[in-house]
């Protein structure tokens, strides 16, 4: 999942037109207060954003970025070459790559792909394993091991499953309206099993580490961490 920042709305069409027919997911704003609309309903896994945005400049953006989502991908496409920029854009902005504009098309998708290959590589390390005989939730390092009961599962099972992993609550709560514990079905119910979903997961999660269930305004919940499922 891409964002793309970009307030040249023909340059920030051309790109998304380009990354979509090579197999990117893109969602594209022309400001930070248009990411940051996305960013409430959307976990993305690369950014590219621009630095001379209206509002908020691209390089603040990319520093609130990097601070909120430290295992994303970041890389700004920019018209400003001087190295002083670019060397703000690493130090100040955290990105991980910086290119200056005008980019080839096939140029930008392929640092897209090569970025998108690492982050991959570094996110399996911090998989986590969902055993569904058992119950059981195995953490990244595979040897601390929290035990689920079927509510719990089953709410992580819908989660990984949903689009974006994001479900609505209602659509949570309904996950049990054939069951008989009628309090499972209030929307303060699930909340209090969300909570306790967090609690085990924080008790694995080293410090700085976010949150594996984020509220999502609005909406319901998202899951915020990889799972692989073991059968």
């Amino acid at each position: 999942m891409l964002a793309l920042v970009e307030d040249d709305r023909l340059l920030r069409e051309e790109i998304e037109v380009h990354l979509t027919a090579h197999g990117f997911q893109v969602h594209a704003a022309n400001s930070a207060s248009g990411l940051d609309d996305l960013n409430a309903r959307i976990a993305f896994d690369l950014y590219l954003i621009d630095l001379n945005l209206p509002g908020e400049n691209g390089l603040s953006l990319c520093r609130r970025v990097r601070q909120s989502r430290p295992d994303a991908g970041i890389v700004i496409m920019t018209a400003r070459v001087a190295l002083n920029d670019r060397i703000a854009g690493y130090k100040q902005g955290g990105a991980d790559i910086y290119l200056t504009k005008p980019v080839a098309p096939d140029e930008l998708v392929l640092v897209l792909l090569s970025l998108g290959r690492r982050l991959k590589q570094a996110q399996t390390a911090q998989e986590w394993s969902l055993s569904l005989r058992d119950r059981t939730l195995l953490g990244p390092d595979q040897t601390q091991k929290l035990r689920l009961t079927s509510k719990e599962k089953t709410i992580l099972l819908a989660l990984v499953q949903a689009k974006d992993n994001t479900l609505e609550s209602a659509v949570l709560c309904d996950l049990f309206a054939d069951e008989d514990d009628e309090a499972l079905m209030s929307k303060h119910a699930l909340e209090e099993m969300i909570a306790r979903l967090r609690k085990k997961f924080k008790s694995v999660q080293v410090e700085g580490d976010e949150p594996a269930i984020k509220s999502v305004w609005g909406v319901g919940y998202q899951l915020c961490v990889r799972i692989n499922f073991v059968h």
